[in-house]
């Protein structure tokens, strides 16, 4: 919304590629999982050929950003090695890249080793749901590149984080770890970063909803917001219904994100939620 900048000094801008995105617009990231298990099974896209369908409707549909991923980080996952994420991964990096040469890529890997290869295949920028816990070279790999890095707060591993959402205060601890990140990556050199609270990665739906809620507060980080909210089990146990049934939950909570300053929607539906974006912003500025 226009005026969720009037309280906080936020970053309006980071550079993708040579591209400088502005966010006094929300933007839209769609979601293209190359996995045969992610937790939406509408989003499972298992070769570069169905990850190019993929790419080109949600570009079609105003994606401004497409975010693959290959490692499945739903609660419980199995883990895989990192040549087999390589080896689902840089096949539809290439692909895209190729036939959508002005897409804005960003690739959702925890390993340095994984993130630099897709950069080197013409990706831009680096989603990091472990923040740099599972890879102490993923902030060296980003400043390196010098591409924007999107740090995810997480505890844990997706095999064990259901275990850990215990907190004295959610919102202090993770102020703290995002002040510690932020401080750590700007040492490296990392020019560009976006946060993510982490919806549902050690967190219960209670502490989700909280952390809804007080979202606005993180913009005290001074820096573009993400949220990950797309058909997550917040919305689905809470409705008691099926993530594939989750559309409409996701589109009311994207439009509270909307309303409390979020800088980007990562979502498995893109038309959604840029028909939310464009709503919004027209009560906004109405």
């Amino acid at each position: 919304m226009s005026d969720k900048n009037t309280v906080f000094n936020q970053k309006k801008t980071i550079n993708a590629g040579g591209r400088l995105i502005d966010f006094s617009v929300p933007k839209v990231m769609g979601i293209i999982n190359i996995t045969p298990d992610s937790f939406y099974s509408g989003n499972r896209f298992g070769s570069a050929e169905l990850a190019m369908k993929a790419a080109e409707e949600m570009l079609n549909e105003g994606a401004d950003f497409l975010d693959l991923g290959a490692y499945s980080s739903r609660p419980g996952a199995d883990d895989i090695t990192e040549q087999e994420e390589k080896t689902r991964l840089i096949p539809a990096i290439t692909s895209i890249r190729k036939e959508f040469p002005d897409a804005v890529l960003s690739i959702d890997t925890f390993r340095s080793g994984v993130a630099a290869a897709a950069i080197n295949e013409g990706a831009d920028i680096i989603n990091d749901i472990s923040g740099g816990e599972l890879d102490s070279k993923m902030a060296k790999t980003a400043a390196h590149f010098d591409v924007p890095y999107i740090l995810m707060h997480m505890k844990g591993t997706p095999q064990s984080m259901n275990k850990m959402a215990v907190y004295e205060d959610i919102f202090g601890e993770m102020m703290q770890y995002f002040s510690l990140k932020i401080k750590l990556l700007t040492e490296a050199g990392v020019k560009d970063i976006i946060i993510d609270p982490g919806f549902g990665f050690a967190k219960t739906i209670e502490q989700n909803f909280e952390l809804l809620k007080k979202f606005e507060l993180f913009q005290m980080t001074g820096l573009p917001l993400l949220a990950g909210l797309s058909r997550k089990s917040t919305i689905w146990k809470t409705l008691n219904i099926k993530s594939e049934d989750a559309l409409n939950g996701t589109t009311v909570l994207n439009t509270i994100a909307l309303m409390k300053g979020v800088d980007i929607l990562r979502v498995h539906d893109v038309r959604a939620a840029v028909e939310a974006v464009k709503l919004v912003e027209r009560v906004a500025n109405n």
